[in-house]
């Protein structure tokens, strides 16, 4: 009985590149696909001077106030009280700045609590550009060091 093996049947070990070959490639690929190359560029602006008198009267504002959980309030510039609005729909939104719709230099300022949603921030940008209301900006609050 010979229980070791003969010298025709010893395999030889080995490690096989082929797979290890795939397995970098596919890496290489998966990185070469998932990366963004960005440019960066600066651009040097020399702005125009003007001498001209700047306006004596601010532009005629209306400020959106929205709350925490997602409500509305109307602030006209004349008085600066905010009216609350019935209810968050976006058919009350419409009609509340609707009177604003012919004012083509109207100003709407949007002054959100931190913690409203982000829906409901869209939801006046979107009534705004369906009134045809292009000049929008957001309020925020200076921070103190």
């Amino acid at each position: 009985m010979n229980f070791g093996a003969s010298d025709q049947e010893q395999d030889e070990t080995g490690i096989e590149l082929t797979p290890l070959i795939d397995v970098v490639f596919l890496l290489l690929i998966f990185f070469m696909i998932s990366t963004t190359f960005t440019k960066e560029t600066a651009l040097r602006i020399n702005l125009p001077e003007a001498a001209g008198d700047s306006s004596a009267e601010p532009p005629q504002s209306v400020e959106v106030h929205v709350g925490a959980g997602s409500e509305y309030a109307i602030a006209a510039q004349s008085d600066g009280s905010a009216e609350p609005l019935i209810n968050s729909n976006r058919d009350t939104l419409v009609r509340a700045l609707q009177e604003y719709r012919d004012n083509e230099r109207l100003l709407v300022i949007i002054r959100a609590d931190k913690s409203a949603k982000h829906e409901a921030v869209i939801r006046v940008l979107d009534v705004a550009q369906e009134l045809g209301l292009s000049n929008i900006t957001f309020a925020t609050k200076q921070t103190t060091e």
